[in-house]
């Protein structure tokens, strides 16, 4: 073996005739400039040496290449772009063999797809991901992969950006081979010097054709494509386009193909889209580093419990089961207990009739369950989340007895939505041991968990639940103590906007219908009646003492809820929903009651345009959201974003309310705020930090630190 010197990040080592190339750049081979550079003088060496007849291309570390360098996004692109990199590794006149292991996501897959021939170990996971940042594979992903696997394959797995198994991608034709070992450097060697004892020469992708074989089965999957994206979809961008483009993998030769592929991708790269689905990209990574989670180190969780069996407890139950740790329910009965067990049964069995889990995997989750009447269950467990009803005289007796039974340095969580965690720890005799833990419905399925940090908590709690998040993967934020938090407290503002509006003229469904159209997944009528409006109405009961004198105060769902009209579980709300249905319908009666009380009101009601929906809803949305951020609730505008995102639907691709009102522009979000203000000067009043930004000429990215 001779080594040959090269960039830094790509080496070059001869064994016998095959020349290895060596990516390495930590931590997971991104495709820098120095790597592009590397690979295309790698295959210029290669070329030039007589003693080369094959090239193996494999990844140092634990993988081949994770996609793009991240560190360069929104950088002018430095060549060799990747296009050019991966036609020159296909144009290569020596067989050029890529071995996979590891993640090849991407760029990294595109690169792989332009070798002539692909080998992949075991634990391999490939993919085309870049509909996630509103970007289509723009390397020749979409011309190169339809040739191998067809047109419903690479629609597949471009739309969806899942990662397929190496034995998935071996009997889609995405590979060539499996490996027989962990070895990829001996099975890459291996494969290579089988292809040259066989005389196999260069075989381009470009000229593949068992893809293209079935005409009519490809031809199917495109017009499928374009029947049921735009639903599935709503509104984003690139996934059009990656349809356009996969058919022209069929439909051109493929240097035109190609041409139109960077096209569109150029389309896609001039996105507002791709400009907040990149900045939620960066927001997900840095939100995870707290000032706590820098300071101090997580305890050891081994042991879980939890106080409640009821829909958000068995749900939390299932989270913690799925990640391998033991959970010791408590309920006030055998009942009640037996209750719990069945909801988290009841979840299991769904999964197992999906096929999306096994029988046995089911039954080894239940195997780490177990249930007590007693708190003393609870004296070994290292992490406790109580789940009982919203009511503080509750949760007060609960964390007495917590205080009672659990060992010293156990940590007490409360999933409490809006009471004040103070409150609750000031109730015990070890305040720096409590800590709030506020999981979303369904918790074994929703990614945002609010950490919510009381005052007097130690900073390893508050590190250990980020830590613990992870454990169950999901997308931790940083939350102060206040009313609600971040999301709920943003949520009751929505909300009030939005009953503004229902009283002031708009119907309940046009409201919903707008804000689908701006990207939610549905209208905050829907998701009234889906939580049950008995919820917000207990909590607009307790909050009424104190709601003050200057707050417009809409009553309509009050009228609702007296008629125990709480939604989907009493087939009536704002919607009506027959016979157990999941999807309402508008209720003429409904629209009787909200035009009642306009009447009793004395508001005369006047029409809004869906666009006018959409910018109140968003501008007491953007404005409560600086105030929260301005308090320190909130770290940082990107928390906030991210809290929106994964737990109230907002729309990914518009990178949450902080990185909408940045692309907005603060300057017209403060205008619109005081022309609102002129209609209500107490809820519109803009907030002290949109003021100041504006003054200072800066925007909410400004305050993000290293995020985008």
């Amino acid at each position: 073996m001779t080594s040959v010197p090269s960039a830094s990040v790509v080496s070059r080592s001869l064994h016998g005739n095959v020349l290895v190339v060596s990516i390495d750049h930590p931590p997971v081979n991104a495709l820098s400039v120095d790597v592009r550079r590397g690979l295309v003088e790698a295959i210029d060496a290669a070329e030039n040496d007589a003693a080369v007849a094959a090239v193996l291309i494999v990844g140092a570390g634990r993988n081949f290449i994770a996609g793009a360098d991240i560190r360069e996004f929104g950088k002018p692109p430095l060549p060799p772009l990747l296009p050019m990199v991966c036609n020159r590794i296909e144009n290569c006149t020596k067989p050029v063999v890529a071995a996979i292991h590891g993640a090849a996501l991407g760029g990294g897959l595109e690169l792989a797809l332009a070798a002539h021939y692909r080998i992949a170990v075991r634990g391999a996971k490939l993919g085309l991901p870049e509909v996630q940042l509103g970007l289509l594979p723009g390397a020749g992903g979409t011309q190169r992969a339809p040739r191998l696997i067809g047109a419903a394959g690479a629609l597949d797995l471009m739309l969806s950006g899942r990662h397929a198994r190496a034995e998935e991608a071996r009997s889609l034709g995405l590979v060539d081979r499996l490996g027989a070992t962990d070895d990829i450097l001996g099975e890459g060697l291996a494969y290579a010097r089988e292809l040259l004892a066989a005389k196999a020469g260069v075989r381009p992708t470009r000229a593949a054709v068992a893809g293209l074989a079935d005409a009519d089965a490809n031809r199917a999957a495109v017009a499928a494509a374009r029947k049921d994206t735009p639903a599935r979809t709503r509104g984003l961008f690139s996934p059009m386009k990656i349809v356009d483009a996969v058919d022209a993998a069929l439909t051109l030769p493929f240097d035109e193909g190609l041409a139109l592929e960077r096209k569109l991708f150029l389309e896609c790269l001039d996105s507002p889209q791709r400009a907040g689905l990149i900045h939620a990209f960066f927001a997900e990574r840095e939100v995870v580093k707290a000032p706590e989670t820098q300071s101090a180190s997580a305890r050891p969780i081994a042991r879980v419990g939890i106080v409640g069996g009821g829909t958000m407890g068995a749900g939390i139950a299932v989270a913690v089961l799925d990640a391998g740790l033991p959970v010791t329910m408590i309920e006030r009965d055998d009942a009640a207990l037996a209750r719990g067990r069945a909801h988290i049964e009841r979840v299991y069995d769904g999964l197992v009739a999906k096929g999306r889990m096994k029988p046995e995997a089911k039954d080894a989750a239940l195997a780490r369950f177990a249930g007590s009447t007693a708190y003393d269950a609870l004296a070994n467990v290292d992490l406790v989340i109580e789940a009982v009803f919203e009511d503080m005289a509750v949760k007060k007796a609960v964390f007495a007895e917590l205080d009672r039974v659990c060992r010293p340095g156990a940590i007490l969580a409360t999933n409490t939505s809006y009471l004040d965690i103070d409150d609750i720890a000031s109730g015990t005799s070890r305040p720096a041991d409590v800590i709030g833990l506020h999981f979303f419905s369904p918790a074994n399925v929703m990614k945002l968990l609010e950490i919510v940090v009381p005052s007097r908590v130690a900073a390893d709690v508050v590190a250990t639940s980020f830590a613990f998040a992870k454990q169950l993967r999901k997308v931790p934020v940083r939350a102060g103590v206040c009313d609600g938090f971040i999301g709920n407290r943003l949520l009751a503002v929505y909300r009030t906007a939005a009953d503004y509006l229902l009283e002031d003229g708009a119907s309940p469904y046009q409201i919903d219908r707008a804000m689908r159209a701006f990207g939610y997944p549905m209208g905050p009528y829907q998701v009234v009646d889906l939580a049950g409006g008995d919820i917000g109405w207990a909590a607009r009961k307790r909050r009424a003492p104190t709601r003050d004198a200057r707050m417009r105060y809409v009553e309509i769902a009050d009228r609702l809820c007296e008629r125990g009209w709480f939604g989907q579980k009493t087939g009536r709300g704002f919607y009506r929903y027959e016979q157990g249905a999941r999807v309402g319908t508008p209720d003429p009666e409904v629209e009787a009651i909200i035009e009642s009380e306009r009447l009793r009101a004395g508001i005369a009601p006047r029409s809004f345009t869906d666009d006018e929906i959409v910018r109140r809803l968003m501008c007491a949305v953007i404005n409560e959201a600086a105030n929260v951020v301005r308090e320190g609730i909130a770290l940082r505008p990107l928390d906030v974003d991210v809290a929106l995102i994964y737990g109230y639907g907002f729309p990914r691709y518009r990178g949450g309310p902080m990185k909408y009102a940045d692309m907005l522009g603060l300057p017209n979000v403060l205008a619109e705020l005081e022309r609102l203000s002129e209609e209500d000067a107490f809820f519109w009043k803009p907030s002290p930090l949109i003021v100041e930004l504006v003054q200072r000429g800066a925007d909410f990215a400004s305050m993000n630190g290293t995020a985008s």
